[in-house]
């Protein structure tokens, strides 16, 4: 694939003799040709009659059925609906100015709170539960989900301009826009407080404005060509500003524009060769449109999040004391204590929440795998509050003038912990831990044997995260990891429970991984200090200013590392090879009373239709291949060009925005699909007009009588509507009056599925239930 468009052909003016070029190109008479003077008279015809006014008609009546089929009802349901819990509420906290956190970048969610503040709305309802009224909460939820309604309806004339744009025909354009204009899941994804409407609008304006691009290459540096070269990369930005899964946008324009980089290269290029100073100009606009300005705009976005979000909220847990510091009432940092030698501490672990536990009971002999412990006191983790989570901290040596001091615990100093409960002194060893057995148990000893024979192994750094040398621990605010000293391993824990002989409890075990953020820790309460004490005098607090960069690095970090923690199972959650065939979709609600259900899903007989020409295409390609190879040459070069270059690109978007999916190993979903569905609509349309143009092109070269080509005349090279205007297409029209036909049946079927009314019987619901879609009121 070497281009985006089919419109601007690979030309073979390399056999065309300099001086027909020159003459041509002058202006000067060339040779007549009665085949091509019949294809520019049908052009002038076609012209004569207005700018594309067929064209533009079919765009209109498409633009206006777009946003019918997304607005109508778009007020039904008057309730919380599936994921409209955290995009809805997302929009609720920046308009209260509260910090939250999300595995996804701010620009989607920015948009749903600015229609909120367009309409006045304060932010007081935080979409806790699906079914909650919005209309008892005065919620304005129908301007919430107009925005992606507005997007998604503008999506569907996009698609039909990267086809116009593409020089495709009328019937292309016209199908590969209805597989989206009556596409149930594009429907239904964009009638919703939802990201993925955004996302799929954005991606499909990356493709246009990069076709756009293209088709100036030969004019390279003009004010329309860094125009849509700059126009290609903020649509870029603004994917992967929605979505991480953006990032295959830029997978795909960049392969487009690796390709074309290295066309620039070809030193027997027909333009003529580029010295390496002009192609260092090109490179260098392309990385600057393409990468730079788009990160920037990613980092703006960021910015404005962190501008709005002063105050402290729900996010504040998964960021460091640091930035919760930069926060407006905070609790963790306003409530923060110094510890002191001899307090009785209570340590919980920030992952899973679990405070470090023992009690009298002991690790079994064996393990169940035959492996044998140590058999000492049981260490654990428990989730509740406790007396046998107290422990006390103390100083290497004990001294009791200086237990009166009251000396502060700081950063990196070594201490030893007391349990309190059974008088007993925290301890790892080499010895494996229940679990696993490359990690150290953890366990306590009697204080006899920790004060001789087991000193050093009872020794643990506090080691403050981000911590300055000298800095005060803290609880709450003073995150740590626990160290054992001699050792060198970091005490951890999981979520999955020991056996019974450990009362379902957490295990801990001495983790050789230090870096991993999981091993932090921090005291949650010092039960030892009395009420009144002057140490739990607040004063007040500045907020603290923490630059830019630092705020993002950190944010970025935990956002793809629970990114990637989501692997737990979900009812609905679907593979990636499931999506194509719809084989399932997803519930988003039901109403029990009138039957009435959304359930996610795309028009089955759309999207079987473009699955089929996905291979139908990958077939063609690969018998083209075989039949050169045999020195068969079945396909004018025109056809071929467009074949590889124009659809390839198509198929291209398909296949960096679906297959990445199988390397994934989170909860995966059918609207995951969206983008790669859009894109296979393209190859659709694409298809169409190569299988129904049964008229063979004017090729650049003529055939002599002989059967050799001639390069006696220059061709004149037109978009494929311009070429095929004296070709007549009425079984490009029947096939797409039929399959449109068919297509807007299963839309029509579906439709109570999709906007939730009317609610179905029992009979109509299994009529539906194609390949035994799990709906609901089925019985």
């Amino acid at each position: 694939m070497s281009s985006a468009s089919g419109s601007v052909r690979k030309r073979k003016d390399a056999s065309i003799p300099v001086k027909a070029k020159d003459a041509f190109s002058a202006g000067v008479a060339a040779p007549r040709d009665a085949e091509l003077d019949a294809l520019v008279k049908a052009n002038l015809q076609m012209k004569e009659a207005g700018p594309e006014w067929d064209y533009r008609i079919a765009l209109a009546i498409i633009t206006v059925g777009a946003f019918i089929t997304r607005f109508w009802g778009i007020s039904h349901p008057n309730e919380v609906v599936f994921d409209e819990v955290h995009f809805g509420k997302f929009a609720s906290y920046y308009l209260e100015r509260t910090y939250f956190f999300d595995v996804h970048p701010p620009f989607g969610k920015l948009l749903f709170a600015l229609m909120g503040w367009f309409v006045g709305y304060d932010g007081h309802f935080h979409f806790e539960n699906i079914g909650d009224s919005y209309i008892n909460n005065k919620v304005p939820y129908v301007a919430f989900r107009a925005m992606p309604a507005l997007l998604g309806a503008l999506t569907v004339p996009v698609v039909f301009d990267i086809m116009w744009e593409s020089g495709y025909t009328l019937p292309a354009c016209i199908l590969s826009a209805g597989l989206i204009l009556f596409d149930n899941a594009h429907i239904g994804q964009t009638r919703l407080i939802l990201l993925d409407a955004t996302l799929v609008f954005a991606m499909a304006c990356s493709l246009l404005a990069y076709i756009k691009f293209y088709k100036l290459r030969h004019a390279p540096f003009g004010r329309k060509w860094w125009k849509w070269l700059l126009l290609t990369g903020f649509a870029l930005s603004c994917v992967i500003s929605t979505k991480y899964v953006g990032l295959f946008a830029f997978v795909t324009i960049g392969s487009a524009v690796a390709i074309d980089l290295w066309d620039l290269l070809d030193i027997n290029r027909r333009q003529g060769a580029l010295n390496l100073p002009e192609f260092g100009k090109h490179f260098a606009a392309r990385a600057f449109a393409l990468i730079l300005a788009p990160f920037f705009f990613y980092l703006f976005w960021f910015q404005v999040h962190f501008a709005i979000l002063t105050r402290s909220g729900p996010g504040d847990d998964f960021m460091s004391p640091e930035f919760q510091e930069t926060l407006s009432d905070n609790v963790m940092t306003a409530n923060a204590v110094t510890i002191n030698y001899y307090d009785s501490i209570a340590i919980k672990h920030k992952e899973t929440h679990a405070y470090l536990h023992s009690h009298p009971d002991t690790y079994p002999l064996r393990y169940d795998d035959g492996r044998v412990s140590s058999q000492g006191q049981q260490v654990t983790g428990y989730p509740y509050a406790d007396a046998n989570n107290h422990w006390q901290i103390l100083p290497l040596t004990f001294d009791e003038e200086e237990a009166s001091l009251n000396r502060h615990v700081k950063n990196n100093e070594l201490v030893r912990l007391r349990h309190i409960v059974t008088n007993t002194m925290l301890l790892s060893h080499d010895v494996a831990s229940p679990y696993y057995p490359t990690n150290q148990e953890f366990t306590t000893v009697p204080m006899d044997v920790a004060l001789a024979d087991r000193f050093n192994d009872t020794l643990f750094e506090i080691r403050i995260e981000n911590g300055k040398p000298g800095q005060e621990f803290k609880s709450l605010s003073g995150q740590f990891k626990l160290l054992h000293n001699p050792s060198k391993v970091a005490m951890w824990t999981h979520s999955t429970p020991l056996p019974d002989w450990a009362f379902k409890q957490q295990e801990i075990n001495g983790n050789k991984a230090l870096a991993q953020s999981s091993n932090i820790w921090f005291v949650d309460e010092i039960p030892s200090i009395e009420a009144g004490n002057e140490r739990l005098v607040k004063t007040e607090r500045k907020v603290k200013s923490v630059p830019f960069l630092k705020k993002w690095f950190e944010l970025q970090r935990a956002m793809f590392f629970h990114n990637n923690a989501l692997t737990s199972s979900h009812p609905y959650a679907s593979e990636p090879f499931v999506w194509p065939f719809l084989l399932r979709g997803v519930s988003f609600w039901t109403q029990n009373d009138t039957h009435q259900q959304i359930y996610f899903l795309g028009n089955p007989l759309g999207w079987w239709l473009a699955s089929s020409l996905l291979a139908v295409y990958a077939g063609i390609i690969a018998a083209d291949q075989l039949s050169l190879r045999r020195g068969v040459d079945a396909l004018d070069d025109r056809t071929r060009s467009r074949l590889y270059n124009s659809t390839g690109f198509f198929f291209l978007a398909w296949a960096m925005h679906y297959l990445p999916f199988y390397l994934m190993g989170r909860q995966l979903f059918l609207h995951h699909y969206l983008p790669a569905h859009l894109a296979s609509t393209l190859v659709a349309g694409a298809l169409l007009e190569f299988i129904f143009n049964v008229e063979p092109v004017v090729d650049d070269t003529s055939i002599s009588k002989s059967g050799k080509k001639s390069a006696s005349a220059p061709r004149k090279h037109l978009p494929a509507r311009e070429k095929l205007a004296g070709q007549n297409l009425l079984t490009s029209w029947a096939a797409v009056g039929v399959i449109l036909a068919i297509v807007v049946g299963g839309w029509y079927f579906f439709l109570p599925l999709t906007y939730g009314y009317p609610g179905l019987t029992v009979k109509q619901v299994n009529a539906r239930k194609w390949l035994g879609y799990d709906l609901h009121f089925a019985k």
